[in-house]
């Protein structure tokens, strides 16, 4: 890593620095560059500042507009202009979000966005300001859904971005939301104020509000919890691909699985089964209810697939074509 810039942060660069490089060893190379997620949020900035900190020359940023908010545009050139102060390139990414769920599809066109961008800029990998508060507040959300191991676990401090081979890094997980608002406000800027953070209609921030009227929940702990899931969820993750390449094999008509394995690995196997002989994405509770049905020796269906029991295994093959219907 190069020699820190401080620009008066302090033990805080000097903090970011270890944690850069403990998620990104490749970063000590010559020319390596780092992209930077930035909204303009107390979050984003904080990493911002952090990383022109530590590698001086060597970070480029990108705004995602989604342009669902009046201020979208405007909250996107205070980024650009707090870059240019800096000597930063930036570069504002202007996309369309479908409608339906608005959160999971801005979320999808932003990653998009974003790894082309770094492409095209030939960007190393590309670092988002993820907290532990972040963490913890997910890691209650969900349980309060009732989700699996998968839905639990937390982010993980490195990995790549969905869709894409770009490597993807969280360097400041173990830092806390406040602790980021200090870096900004040591710098003298003040950061966007999203008002969806406020609105009690989202989960999310309903979690938030009450975890900050709880002071007998420990947030470090959570998002603590939150890591150890991941790592489980890296364990499954390496037993369904071993009970996939010894249980699953080709047939004329689709895939026949033999499961050996304990039912959370089995569920994993067979959602992947659904999603290669399906296109057509299937929510983790329907899996689990196939997987059920089978267990139990009942046929099933989901999506466009048909799934029966037979001689001790299972065959996937996909529904046949309905016949159009006769006019007259």
């Amino acid at each position: 890593m190069d020699s820190p810039v401080t620009d008066g942060l302090g033990a805080a660069a000097d903090r970011f620095r270890l944690s850069l490089s403990s998620v990104w060893p490749e970063g000590a190379e010559e020319g390596a560059k780092l992209g930077l997620a930035v909204s303009g949020g107390p979050d984003s900035l904080a990493l911002l500042l952090l990383a022109h900190a530590v590698l001086p020359g060597r970070v480029e940023v990108a705004t995602v507009d989604h342009a669902l908010r009046p201020e979208s545009a405007a909250e996107a050139a205070e980024v650009a202009a707090v870059c240019a102060e800096r000597g930063i390139a930036h570069e504002t990414l202007r996309v369309e979000v479908a409608p339906g769920n608005v959160q999971a599809e801005a979320r999808a066109v932003r990653y998009a966005a974003m790894a082309d961008w770094a492409s095209r800029r030939g960007l190393c990998a590309l670092a988002t300001a993820h907290h532990a508060d972040d963490q913890a507040e997910t890691l209650l959300m969900r349980l309060n859904r009732a989700s699996g191991v998968a839905g639990l676990a937390g982010a993980r401090a490195r990995g790549t971005v969905p869709g894409a081979r770009l490597l993807l890094l969280r360097p400041v997980l173990n830092w806390r939301r406040a602790e980021l608002a200090e870096v900004v406000t040591a710098a003298g800027l003040v950061a966007a104020d999203d008002p969806s953070n406020a609105n009690d209609r989202f989960d999310r921030v309903r979690i938030r509000k009450a975890l900050v009227q709880s002071d007998w929940l420990d947030v470090d702990a959570l998002a603590r919890s939150a890591a150890h899931i991941a790592e489980a969820d890296a364990a499954l993750e390496w037993m369904a691909a071993l009970e996939w390449r010894s249980c699953v094999k080709p047939e004329p008509m689709g895939l026949r699985y033999r499961p050996q394995a304990p039912r959370a690995v089995v569920i994993r196997v067979v959602a992947r089964i659904v999603a290669e002989l399906d296109s057509a994405e299937a929510r983790g509770g329907a899996i689990a209810r196939l997987v059920d049905g089978l267990s139990s020796g009942r046929p099933a269906s989901i999506g466009n697939l048909v799934a029966r029991p037979n001689a001790g295994g299972w065959s996937f093959s996909r529904a046949p074509a309905r016949a159009p219907r006769r006019q007259g």
